[in-house]
């Protein structure tokens, strides 16, 4: 980084920040009909993950625990998905796998709001699980069409101001998703049933909108970008299959110091699975059933659209495993702010604990836009050159396990601490600490700080042989 950048203010870099979206104004249709589908798609994802567990027991009248387990299926399976989807929807092409995609999930979707609307329907529990395991795949698939459609449909100039722009508008619909179930539930009076009713709609409009946008699949150029000849090279190139890869990754020291710290995150990046596993029918259940839950869960991605706007112009100037560290820290303490005594807040329970889940939810978002985007720098900067890909999609195999570990006791966790008239027995005060929510949220605390002071610990070792940028400053 050259002295005049760095003698640039604050201001200066935000607003060269909204600038280089001018580059943008080269992209055809095809890029912002992406955009609008990434947007709506995302309102009904980010609707649909937080009520489901609530769904699936308030419609559906399963337990907590084989609530847990349905969306433990859903989103395990999601995330086995991605590692093939790419190769299908490369396959298929972009436009041809949008269709495939939003016609399955209109069927789906469709399906799951229909039975969670008839109770006549035999067994329409095991149904609807099975609904939703089959949604798994083209959740994936749709996440990898975004993925390569953002590349095909920018230049190598406009690409990351195009990321940078899918990635606002993802945050912005997951607060329009939890406005979208407030406005279900609380606004309208309607069943969580009709939120999957939404997202059908959601479906044929992203059909639409492919169909009228989405036209051409080429890689887009700009008009100083040509096509790079291929180097006439009569040598025989040696291909290593992806097993070979993995077999000298994981004989590598720099991977197994990532894994470790990845694991030290565990905790902290499960903070982000509670947030659709466990708060939701804990906010229900101590707020009372008119809770606005959806106008909660928008708290933390408007916070990360807004602070990462304002961090960024900050955010090359501090070391990243510091910041990595010490921003982990801050969003594991956001959990301790549901430990405090509901009376420290208001006498009233409900308002308690709405400032309650405010406290832990700018706490988090604080912390978030200070460690997420410091990970993948990290790993760039432990991996050696040219494997940094297959570090990063390795390193995702304990966050993969972790969160299905997670998921699968959320429902254990709800009926020990958190059961349906807890609200009643706090408010008597006839429940114990280690008996009622506050005790859960201190045991996942505990595990979620535990491990960034670990990794502060063992610094040494974990930043050994990192390649930092050289103008990376040491604060």
């Amino acid at each position: 980084m050259n002295q005049a950048v760095k003698n640039r203010t604050a201001g200066e870099m935000i607003r060269q920040y909204f600038t280089d979206f001018k580059v943008l104004k080269e992209t055809r249709s095809e890029y912002w009909g992406i955009q609008f589908i990434n947007f709506l798609d995302c309102t009904v994802y980010f609707a649909m993950i937080t009520i489901a567990a609530v769904f699936l027991s308030e419609d559906l009248g399963m337990s907590d625990t084989d609530a847990g387990y349905v969306v433990t299926v859903f989103t395990s399976a999601t995330t086995i998905f991605l590692f093939f989807s790419g190769m299908v929807t490369d396959w298929l092409g972009i436009k041809r796998s949008i269709y495939v995609a939003m016609g399955g999930m209109l069927l789906l979707r469709g399906g799951v709001a229909f039975l969670g609307l008839t109770d006549s329907v035999p067994h329409r529990g095991i149904i609807v699980s099975i609904l939703f395991f089959l949604m798994a795949p083209l959740m994936a698939m749709i996440q990898t069409v975004f993925q390569a459609a953002n590349r095909r449909f920018t230049t190598k100039k406009s690409r990351s101001a195009g990321f940078n722009l899918w990635y606002l508008f993802m945050n912005v619909g997951a607060m329009s998703g939890g406005i979208l179930i407030d406005m279900v539930r609380l606004w309208l009076g309607f069943s969580s049933s009709h939120i999957f009713t939404t997202g059908a709609v959601m479906s044929v409009l992203c059909i639409g909108v492919t169909f009228l946008m989405v036209h051409r699949e080429d890689q887009l150029r700009g008009e100083d970008e040509e096509l790079e000849p291929e180097p006439i090279d009569d040598t025989p190139k040696v291909r290593k299959n992806p097993f070979q890869i993995a077999k000298e990754v994981v004989s590598e020291s720099a991977f197994w110091r990532l894994t470790v710290l990845i694991a030290m995150l565990l905790g902290v990046r499960a903070v982000f699975a509670y947030m659709y596993l466990l708060m939701p029918k804990y906010w229900l259940r101590v707020i009372g059933t008119d809770a606005n839950i959806g106008l909660l869960n928008t708290i933390n991605p408007f916070l990360i659209v807004v602070g990462l706007i304002l961090f960024i112009p900050f955010a090359n100037k501090f070391n990243i495993f510091k910041m990595l560290v010490y921003g982990s820290m801050i969003s594991a303490l956001s959990l301790f702010a549901l430990v405090l005594p509901w009376q420290m807040f208001s006498a009233n329970i409900a308002h308690a604990h709405y400032l309650m889940a405010i406290l832990c939810l700018v706490i988090l978002s604080v912390g978030e836009i200070i460690w997420s985007p410091k990970l993948s720098e990290y790993t760039a900067a432990v991996a050696p050159e040219g494997q940094e890909g297959t570090y990063l999609g390795l390193t995702m195999v304990p966050w993969f396990l972790a969160k299905t570990v997670v998921s699968a006791m959320s429902g254990h966790m709800l009926l020990r601490w958190s059961p349906e008239d807890i609200g009643q027995r706090l408010q008597e005060n006839t429940v114990g600490f280690w008996d009622s929510p506050a005790a859960m949220w201190f045991f996942l605390g505990i595990f979620a700080i535990s491990g960034p002071f670990l990794a502060l610990f063992f610094r040494g070792w974990l930043t050994r042989g990192a390649r930092w940028k050289t103008e990376e400053a040491t604060t």
